[in-house]
């Protein structure tokens, strides 16, 4: 076995059993215990000092916050450490699943030459522009089809055609009608991204009371403030939890759109890395999708706390 899978296993290893006692060091070194236990007014008065030290530096910390937040870590650390013990055990053969060094190392090389941004460019460029492009018109349809449930029946059997096909089935006819260019992965995430955005959208208007539409009505409130003041503020949990889903989809209606036809791309890469057989290169090309991924969703969360301040002030 070689020396250097040895000690990244034993690294792996040491960053997975820290974060399990970490927090009971903490607790005793910093009398995490003692400051909820025991009331301030029997504490020595020799000992405030320290204390007031501790509370200055730590009473704005929510344990509850921190430990959420970082709970992916965790995940993340478990997840490579079970990979390294199956490499390091040979439960697998190294073909189907490498070592985790052996993708940081072919990481690190895509990512010095210049190959890794410039696929992962591409993506990102289709996945944005179809992100935008369905989830405007996946709200702008689910808008029209919340206030007229004639318009819903007419373009129900449409609707639910496209969304029950297959993507890969009509992505040739994509590549066909739009060219190999990057417009056709762009349309590709638009239609992955329509339905998850018209149907949030229909939920979220449809769930506005109605008897806060008719005193929007009795206050003589145009069209306009109805949607502004009170439709809008009120469907905006659904349409970003739509937002986030639809966020997630946008990168595999980009991929798939790539595996049909491309010249350069994620899905291009990874067909390339199977062409010559190369396990590691594609678990760098999935590793960079999944980080796209989780940055979009990530922009998304951090935007939903923003539009949604309102709802935890009151």
């Amino acid at each position: 076995m070689e020396p250097a899978s040895q000690v990244f296993g034993y690294l792996v290893y040491a960053a997975w059993i820290y974060p399990l006692l970490a927090p009971c060091k903490l607790s005793i070194d910093m009398g995490f215990a003692m400051q909820n236990t025991i009331p301030r007014h029997q504490i020595p008065e020799k000992e405030r000092p320290i204390q007031r030290q501790w509370r200055f530096a730590f009473d704005n910390v929510d344990v509850r916050v921190l430990v959420r937040r970082f709970a992916w870590l965790v995940t993340l650390i478990v997840v490579l450490g079970l990979w390294q013990v199956v490499t390091m055990l040979e439960l697998v053969d190294r073909f189907l699943l490498p070592p985790p060094m052996a993708v940081a190392v072919e990481f690190h090389a895509a990512l010095v030459d210049g190959t890794l941004w410039k696929h992962t460019s591409v993506t990102l460029q289709e996945v944005v522009f179809g992100l935008m492009i369905g989830a405007s018109i996946g709200m702008a349809l689910g808008y029209a089809i919340a206030k007229s449930p004639l318009l819903g029946d007419m373009l129900a059997p449409v609707i639910v055609t496209f969304q029950s096909t297959p993507i890969v089935a009509y992505a040739p006819l994509l590549v066909i009608w739009f060219d190999t260019g990057m417009q056709s992965k762009i349309v590709t995430c638009a239609l992955v991204v329509f339905f998850p955005m018209l149907m949030n959208t229909v939920v979220g208007i449809r769930g506005v009371p109605g008897g806060l539409r008719d005193m929007m009505r009795v206050s003589q409130a145009t069209p306009l403030q109805i949607f502004t003041k009170l439709e809008l503020p009120a469907a905006m949990p659904v349409l970003m939890t739509g937002l986030k889903t639809s966020a997630t989809l946008a990168v595999i209606g980009a991929v798939v759109g790539e595996f049909i036809v491309a010249k350069a791309g994620l899905g291009f890469w990874i067909n390339l890395a199977r062409q010559q057989y190369n396990t590691e290169l594609v678990f760098v090309a999935m590793i960079a999708m999944a980080i796209m991924a989780g940055s979009l969703y990530a922009v998304v969360s951090m935007l939903e706390r923003r539009l949604l301040a309102w709802q935890r002030r009151s």
